[in-house]
């Protein structure tokens, strides 16, 4: 059975969440591709979205169809020639809303897991916790045809051990869709030793139809993306504990929040990422690892209390920011949790003058990571900053310096242990999956 046969009948389990919706998009607008060519005319198509609550269907119905316009208006020349026998669609918004109508006609919203019955690809993309995961894949294994294939958006569980432990045979692969799926161009392949050859196949096909870049990551927990990510965080969560004695707790996360996105050029400081991701995930993540890996330092007692206190970021149901470790007003920073006092510090000016002019400032050459994304000779420009950076004998650019040369660390470690490839593959995962305007394992420092 080739991909186009495959794509006939297509269920995602935990369609409503973040990550499942924009796969859901994806894939309903390649079926409604599909499904408009002549030879596909008598083809049924049905992409099943399949997620716990009906409440949450709801609202997936919603954003489906919002998602599914803007990919269509940025796609009009493509589905003029799909209507070409379509006369009566002359203007642009009637082909749109021709080409949402068909995408949506494919769409079951449902909370029956019986409906993957018939399907020939699953997408999985509920919580990060293993032991749920693997009972939904016994029942779906139970159900389905021998022949179904089983992409799993785990950014943590060993696809090895899911395989296993569901009986699947090799029919599940590892297909991290970076978040939002929609924008995102990145997906992290994971394939276990027993992944057979045509569920390789079909997924390096389906990556080509989606426009993704696809870059392979070895079967251990954690994989490259979050092998890093929960390591950089980390490492600011111990920095955050070393500072706190003579700036505070409040002070010494607003202090790594800032190096971490103005002094070291991120898009988002690393507590605004965790908060991005959510709190609770990040633990989960961790505990996953740590479980796999047998590293008990892969725990956090500040990220534990955070959850414990039911602090936990994530994003409201239109996509805004939940506070965290930050509180939020139009997804831009205004306080920093104080964990002690169990409320939120909120930064006037007169608070951040006192503790900007601890940081010191950045060094000569620094740009905004926004000017630097669409400047044609960035890579000269950060040499010259890092440069620079070096130079400067001052709390920002001390921590700034540690921090990439730890960041540098853990990103040659990935590639020692064997979880990534190569050095390439890291970069392309930073750099792509985390909107870096470099890699981590670079000549900078």
């Amino acid at each position: 059975m080739n991909l186009d046969e495959r794509l006939q009948n297509v269920a995602i389990i935990g369609a409503a969440g973040k990550m499942g919706s924009g796969i859901g998009v994806l894939i309903a607008q390649e079926m409604a591709k599909l499904k408009l060519q002549p030879e596909n005319k008598d083809n049924i198509y049905r992409l099943h979205l399949i997620d716990i609550s009906e409440k949450a269907l709801d609202g997936l119905r919603g954003y489906m169809r919002a998602q599914l316009t803007k990919r269509a208006e940025k796609t009009t020349v493509l589905l003029r020639k799909l209507y070409t026998d379509r006369k009566n669609l002359i203007e642009n918004a009637d082909i749109i809303g021709a080409f949402v109508d068909d995408s949506s006609s494919v769409l079951n919203y449902t909370t029956d897991l019986g409906a993957a019955k018939d399907a020939h690809l699953i997408f999985e993309a509920i919580i990060e916790n293993e032991k749920i995961k693997i009972r939904i894949y016994k029942r779906l294994n139970r159900m389905c045809s021998d022949d179904t294939f089983f992409l799993t958006n785990t950014s943590s569980v060993p696809i090895s051990f899911l395989d296993e432990q569901s009986g699947l045979g090799g029919r599940l692969i590892g297909y991290h869709f970076y978040n939002p799926p929609v924008v995102q161009r990145l997906v992290e392949v994971i394939t276990a030793k027993t992944t057979t050859d045509k569920l390789k196949n079909v997924s390096t096909e389906l990556g080509k139809r989606l426009s993704k870049k696809l870059v392979p990551a070895n079967d251990i927990t954690g994989f490259i993306g979050n092998g890093h990510f929960v390591r950089d965080g980390l490492y600011a969560l111990h920095q955050v504990d070393s500072l706190k004695k003579n700036h505070r707790y409040p002070g010494a996360l607003y202090i790594m929040n800032r190096v971490t996105q103005d002094f070291l050029v991120r898009p988002m400081g690393i507590f605004q990422l965790i908060d991005y991701v959510g709190i609770d995930v990040f633990q989960c993540i961790l505990k996953v690892m740590r479980t796999h890996l047998g590293d008990t330092s892969l725990r956090s007692k500040i990220i534990d209390k955070m959850v414990k206190l039911e602090v936990l970021g994530g994003q409201h149901a239109d996509g805004s920011q939940r506070d965290g470790f930050l509180k939020y007003e139009r997804n831009r920073p205004v306080g920093v949790y104080d964990i002690r006092k169990k409320e939120y510090l909120m930064i006037n000016d007169a608070w951040k003058r006192r503790v900007d002019a601890k940081i010191g400032p950045l060094a000569e050459g620094c740009a905004p990571w926004k000017t630097l994304l669409v400047n044609p000779k960035k890579e000269e420009a950060l040499a010259k900053y890092f440069d620079n950076l070096k130079q400067i004998d001052t709390l920002g650019g001390t921590l700034a310096v540690d921090f990439l040369k730890k960041t540098k660390e853990i990103g040659e470690k990935l590639v020692s242990d064997g979880v990534a490839h190569s050095a390439d593959d890291v970069n392309a995962v930073l750099t792509n999956g985390f909107y870096w305007l470099y890699g981590p394992i670079n000549d900078y420092i």
